[in-house]
């Protein structure tokens, strides 16, 4: 830069030089001398000299000076191009994050919420949150910078979920940021996994303890025949009931037991694919005997017909007849005739839905979030297995299963692939 400052300068003392020495011509022209018009041109030619290599610098900086003028104009251009880019860019990271995005418009207390990607969205769509209102009042009762699971209403049941509340300014406006994650699945698989390793070491100890009291108790009651003739007959009598009992007992808790035991040795799942059809195929000449034999019936409907699953077979049909099971003996000597209705159809997302629906009386409120649970039966008879073998087949095929609400009346179940 000052090396420019003294070339200009030097171009302007030149100028400025020559225009002298033609202002003294001029006014020597009146009587002019040829030795004075000689002297005049000799000290012209220092400044022109000097001012012509000046601008013989000056030219080639002016030259280089001009593109980068030209691309200072165009940069302002540039940078908002790529302003404008990392602006979609950071748009389309929000819009498919993986976790539902709300917009709390107030800082403190109820405040308008907003759903801000598509996850939300979808949370809220159809199908999903069955009051999508409830769920907005929810998330805006959260305190800010914590953690907390929450639960609120679908179609398919209760949903868990994982939210956290941050506090931020847009624009001298305060909001809050809501992020919701649906974790309702991974707690039911840590659940069912939880559950199997306890029936795994229970079933364990208690066989470990009744297999030789089974045993011993039967040895006892030869013996006692063997011994019969030194014992008074009363005695006798008495000592046969009691290990007749302790006999017939221990037989039926290493049966109870069993039966626990198979939800802890189900072998691996080995998917193939399935016609839908076929299987329900299957099932309806397997099951609509037992159902006419009772008075009612039960359909099967498929949409549309060439729907197919990657499932292990055996293990759905286990899990629909188990279902079935359970309605057939919920709607044992009611006063309509027993009907289910089992269907398949593709929900959001192109998962596969089978819904199990019956006439029956239903579950209980109060009842539905434990009928899944090992042990838990509504029946006074029952030991609590169907439906937690339900669950555990249908997790380990990839899905997940749900106690809806219904529509009209009787018990819904829904499977999900």
């Amino acid at each position: 830069m000052a090396s420019e400052r003294v070339l200009k300068l030097g171009v302007a003392t030149g100028v400025f030089a020559l225009v002298a020495l033609a202002v003294a011509a001029d006014a020597l022209s009146a009587t002019p001398e040829p030795r004075r018009i000689v002297l005049c041109a000799m000290l012209a030619l220092a400044p022109l000299c000097a001012l012509w290599q000046c601008l013989r610098q000056l030219g080639p900086r002016v030259a280089r000076m001009e593109p980068q003028g030209a691309t200072a104009g165009v940069a302002p251009g540039r940078r908002q191009n790529e302003l404008a880019a990392s602006v979609l860019a950071l748009e389309a990271r929000l819009e498919h994050a993986p976790i539902a995005l709300f917009r709390i418009m107030h800082a403190s207390g109820a405040g308008q919420v907003a759903p801000l990607n598509a996850s939300a969205r979808r949370l809220l769509a159809p199908g999903r949150a069955s009051a999508p209102q409830d769920l907005h009042e929810l998330l805006a009762a959260q305190p800010v910078g914590q953690r907390k699971l929450i639960t609120f209403d679908t179609e398919r049941g209760g949903e868990r979920a994982l939210v956290a509340i941050s506090a931020l300014s847009v624009q001298g406006s305060a909001q809050r940021l809501a992020a919701l994650m649906p974790v309702e699945s991974e707690l039911e698989a840590e659940a069912l996994n939880a559950w199997r390793e306890l029936v795994q070491v229970l079933t364990h100890e208690i066989m470990n303890s009744l297999t030789p009291v089974a045993s011993l108790s039967r040895t006892a009651c030869g013996l006692l025949d063997e011994a019969s003739a030194g014992l008074p007959a009363d005695i006798h009598a008495d000592l046969g009931i009691a290990l007749d009992a302790i006999a017939r007992r221990a037989a039926s808790l290493v049966d109870f037991v069993g039966s626990y035991r198979s939800l802890s040795t189900v072998p691996q799942a080995q998917p193939q694919r399935v016609p839908l059809q076929d299987l329900f195929e299957r099932l309806s000449a397997l099951l609509a005997p037992q159902w006419q034999a009772m008075g009612g019936e039960v359909v099967f409907s498929l949409e549309p017909a060439s729907l197919e699953v990657m499932i292990d077979p055996g293990q759905l049909e286990q899990a629909l007849i188990n279902l079935l099971k359970n309605a057939a003996e919920a709607m044992a000597g009611g006063a309509r005739p027993p009907r289910a209705v089992v269907s398949a159809r593709l929900s959001r997302g192109s998962r596969l839905r089978i819904e199990v629906a019956d006439n029956g009386p239903g579950v209980p409120e109060a009842l539905a979030a434990h009928i899944f649970t090992p042990f838990f039966s509504t029946k006074k008879q029952g030991r609590g297995i169907g439906l937690a073998m339900v669950r555990h087949l249908v997790h380990a095929n990839g899905g997940t299963v749900r106690y809806a609400r219904s529509v009209g009346e009787g018990a819904r179940f829904m499977l999900t692939f």
